[in-house]
């Protein structure tokens, strides 16, 4: 009656890991396989009874498997370890445990073990390592950034109020773009959404005060951050004594493609209208090194500052590898 109910749950037990990935074994001794439970078409597919590691694996992944299973004979403690088999060209990984088996008088009479591929677990594990260091690739870009414009802020602030409200403000704008950055899943981020967000807020009456025509295009990372920052400079100038400071002032923001040594580059200009006589002389707390310097600096391009007296002019050239297009026309705003 005992042998038939253990019959009956083995029969069982071997119905339900048939619905599984997992392949079980046994070896004796002298690592010769006795038996194979469910190897369905893993590495184990091929073995018979009698063979050993180095009839399926390759030679260093015999040798490993072998080592481990007669250190697990020798102290009779369980042992897990990966194995990396080769599938035509990619790769499929096999987690396989192993224990002492013991016959009925208690003496160990080989190794008994389960075979698991765990191959979408390894390509999780690789994929977020590389999210790890993009993260950190990009967190370090960050915090140079930061510590660019907290110099350059600092060299140009009067009081320390008046570095507080400036640096804030600048952080507050590299938040802004790195948010459309993430949402993006780090692509980068559209000209548009970046004009939206950095500049809109600072006109009285919206994008109504604010014309933007550009292909539908799309900056890389880096070039969102630095042009939302260029574009968060002009637009608190603006506010503060330029076209956004006066009713019915305007500001023109254009975007097009030209032929430069031989590939496209974007041409990004902002121009104000109907402001405020501008002023020959330069302020030197405006973040024109942000603007001249550091912008195009980190884009590998190239800036012009003009302060026409019909309004202010800001020009700045964004080499190809910064940027992609999607749509080479479009246009909102006044």
């Amino acid at each position: 009656m005992l042998v038939e109910r253990r019959m009956m749950v083995t029969n069982k037990v071997l119905r339900a890991l048939e619905n599984t990935e997992m392949s079980v074994f046994a070896q004796d001794c002298d690592l010769r396989y006795v038996w194979v439970c469910n190897a369905g078409r893993s590495w184990l597919a091929g073995a018979e009874a009698g063979m050993a590691d180095s009839d399926l694996l390759a030679s260093q992944s015999a040798e490993r498997s072998t080592a481990m299973k007669r250190e697990v004979i020798r102290t009779q403690r369980p042992a897990h370890f990966e194995l990396a088999i080769a599938s035509g060209s990619s790769v499929r990984w096999y987690g396989v445990r192993i224990d002492a088996d013991h016959d009925d008088a208690g003496e160990v009479c080989g190794v008994i073990g389960t075979s698991v591929e765990i191959t979408e677990q390894k390509r999780r594990e690789e994929t977020l390592k590389t999210l790890l260091r993009e993260l950190s690739h990009r967190s370090k870009n960050l915090l140079a950034i930061i510590q660019s414009l907290a110099s350059q802020t600092a060299r140009h602030s009067v009081t320390v109020p008046e570095f507080l409200v400036r640096f804030r403000g600048r952080i507050q704008s590299l938040a802004y773009s790195q948010d459309i950055v993430t949402d993006a899943d780090w692509r980068g981020a559209d000209l548009m959404s970046l004009v939206t967000m950095q500049v809109e807020r600072y006109a009285p009456d919206g994008m109504a005060q604010i014309a933007v025509e550009s292909p539908d295009v799309y900056l890389s990372p880096t070039a969102s951050l630095h042009v939302g920052l260029a574009l968060h400079e002009l637009a608190v100038n603006a506010a503060s004594y330029g076209s956004l400071s006066v009713p019915g002032g305007t500001v023109a923001i254009g975007a097009r493609l030209e032929p430069r040594e031989g590939e496209e580059t974007l041409i990004l200009d902002w121009q104000e209208r109907n402001g405020p006589r501008v002023r020959p002389e330069r302020d030197a707390r405006f973040g024109t090194s942000t603007l001249e310097r550091i912008v195009p600096n980190a884009v590998g391009g190239e800036a012009s500052l003009e302060y026409s007296s019909d309004g202010l002019r800001y020009t700045l050239m964004i080499p190809q590898e910064q940027y992609e297009i999607n749509s080479r026309s479009s246009a909102i705003g006044a």
